[in-house]
């Protein structure tokens, strides 16, 4: 029987009101660890945007969202935060029906670049969620991969420098589309960071140092600054097995993996890589 997209996602969805604050908001994502979440009204459920890490990075200094803190409140990131949330969701979002199936789901993901899409009903209102993570898990159960890491890894890395500034990784982040920096020290892999870990450190310890008020004082500050709330990243060599690679994946539900040869980073393979070749193996 071929399973619908509601087969494969999350049934159990949570949604936010527009007008929550942004700040709430991203205590939510932070709270449930969430890399998305569904804007709908609170009384029908119907969708009306899509909040993700991404667009708070944004928001915080990595691209044009970063205007209303700067515009409208002259950088003072206290008052820009009880901004609502409807003020940076994205509007123009990408779903799918409930009735699709998991495949339609997937070439919808793959073609558009999300890493998730609300799942919705005839009246357009929130049933599930689907993310690349779900499909991974489901696809691993389909089948496997076979042959070594350096076959599959993507060698072009973005990566940058510890010393480089909050802000300019942010910038990096939204302008190539990453949710995930390798940072690096004189060439050598330091570690890793994500969006959310750069959330994290904006629902948190970024507000130690606002003493000004002014968010300038947090953005200058050193990318290795995030490295203490970051996870240790998962890492490989060129010669592994990739089916080892997908299996710790998967079992640590980490979005991506570092290759690492001569302590330099050769290479790295994401969620969204591993979605693809294991449903090209299919």
């Amino acid at each position: 029987m071929k399973l619908s997209v509601l087969d494969v996602g999350t049934r159990d969805v949570k949604t936010i009101p527009s007008r929550t604050s942004i700040m709430r908001s991203l205590k939510m994502m932070l709270n449930h660890n969430f890399r998305r979440m569904p804007i709908a009204d609170a009384g029908t459920k119907r969708l009306e945007g899509i909040i993700s890490a991404t667009d708070l990075l944004n928001f915080f200094g990595g691209g044009e969202k970063h205007k209303l803190v700067v515009e409208r409140y002259g950088g003072n990131l206290f008052a820009a935060v009880n901004e609502y949330v409807d003020e940076i969701m994205e509007r123009n979002v990408i779903t799918v029906h409930h009735t699709e199936s998991w495949e339609d789901a997937l070439e919808v993901m793959l073609k558009k670049r999300v890493g998730g899409c609300p799942i919705v009903d005839d009246e357009n209102r929130v049933v599930g969620i689907i993310t690349e993570r779900d499909m991974v898990k489901y696809l691993a159960n389909q089948t496997r991969l076979d042959g070594y890491v350096s076959e599959y890894m993507t060698t072009d890395v973005v990566t940058i420098e510890s010393s480089s500034s909050i802000e300019e990784a942010m910038k990096t982040m939204i302008s190539n589309r990453f949710r995930r920096l390798p940072i690096v020290k004189d060439g050598v892999l330091i570690g890793l960071i994500t969006a959310m870990d750069i959330l994290r450190f904006f629902g948190g310890e970024a507000f130690k140092y606002l003493e000004t008020g002014n968010i300038k004082d947090v953005l200058q500050k050193p990318v290795s600054t995030i490295l203490n709330l970051a996870k240790e990243p998962l890492t490989f060599e060129p010669r592994d097995k990739i089916s080892d690679l997908a299996r710790r994946m998967i079992e640590c539900g980490a979005g991506v993996a570092l290759i690492i040869e001569n302590k330099k980073l050769v290479g790295i393979i994401t969620e969204r890589d591993l979605m693809r070749f294991l449903y090209s193996s299919v």
